[in-house]
């Protein structure tokens, strides 16, 4: 049993990043599919897939192989969790990359929680 589970997802992205392959499998649950969608959604990542308890992330490059993803970091862990205001919420390197933010209306990327003036948990950073 994992004690960070999305710590462990965004490792494995990292590794399998770095190592440029197509796709990495991880066990699936509901945030992790939440954080897949925004991910894809904002287009670091090409796509993923729900089969029954695997979750399926298709990483995504550039015409010549160049990572869309360049960085991914964990904020809030178990040990020291990282809530915000809607006025605290992070740009990431000046608005080019994106927080992941957990807010009572779901996984919104950072530039989203500022519009709709609501903080919450601040899951990731993501550029």
């Amino acid at each position: 049993m994992l004690t960070d589970p999305i710590a462990d997802m965004l490792t494995r992205l990292r590794n399998a990043n770095l190592a440029l392959h197509d796709t990495v499998m991880m066990p699936t649950s509901k945030m992790k599919q939440s954080v897949a969608q925004l991910l894809q959604d904002e287009g670091y990542i090409a796509g993923y897939e729900v089969d029954g308890r695997k979750l399926t992330v298709r990483l995504k490059y550039d015409k010549e192989r160049r990572r869309v993803l360049s960085g991914i970091r964990r904020m809030s862990k178990p040990g020291r969790r990282v809530y915000l205001n809607s006025d605290d919420v992070p740009r990431v390197l000046g608005g080019m990359g994106v927080a992941v933010i957990s807010t009572s209306q779901g996984l919104l990327s950072g530039q989203e929680a500022r519009r709709r003036g609501i903080g919450g948990e601040l899951i990731c950073t993501v550029w």
